[in-house]
């Protein structure tokens, strides 16, 4: 088979196979075509790995065998959306070439209709966000102060009450005492 032809078949494929792929994959990574330098074989060079819908870990030099047997052949610098399971067999995989083209789309084009992140704005409410917490942290602080003051201010009260009880009760029984 032609490289072109077997490009061609895999594409088909991972088309097929797409939405399959994000339902129920269990890990799914990005991953290059690269060629090992030591044995000249090709094999899939793991980039990063999907933690959740919109959360990304790069991986540090992981690498994947590739079957020389395989039906298909692989490109070198090909990128590649795999679905692996727990023993990093690959379950599914597809060109990531839409995907990127996507992800460069929605939030790297300016000026993009579909944009889900504004940078700057996303900073500024974090930024607000932090200003009102930490105003409402010195607000709690001020009245937990206060609370603590009227605390004080109110055993001090009640000492000068038992006091001033202890002091009338004396002078009772020193009345009572001279009659």
């Amino acid at each position: 088979m032609s490289n072109g032809f077997s490009y061609l078949l895999l594409l088909t494929f991972f088309v097929v196979n797409c939405s399959l792929l994000i339902v129920h994959c269990k890990m799914l990574y990005l991953a290059q075509v690269t060629r090992n330098i030591a044995s000249g074989n090709l094999e899939l060079h793991l980039l990063a790995v999907e933690e959740s819908k919109l959360q990304w870990t790069l991986c540090h030099e992981n690498f994947l065998p590739l079957n020389s047997d395989s039906e298909v052949t692989f490109v070198e610098g090909l990128l590649l959306l795999l679905q692996l399971d727990e023993n990093n067999h690959i379950i599914r995989c597809r060109d990531a070439k839409d995907w990127v083209l996507n992800l460069v789309r929605e939030y790297l084009v300016e000026g993009h209709s579909n944009a889900n992140l504004n940078i700057p704005e996303e900073q500024n409410r974090i930024e607000k966000w932090r200003q009102e917490l930490t105003s409402q942290s010195q607000d709690l602080t001020r009245i937990r102060l206060e609370i603590e003051t009227r605390r004080e201010e109110l055993q001090q009260l009640e000492e000068n009450l038992h006091f001033e009880r202890e002091k009338l009760k004396g002078n009772n029984e020193t009345k009572e005492f001279n009659n």
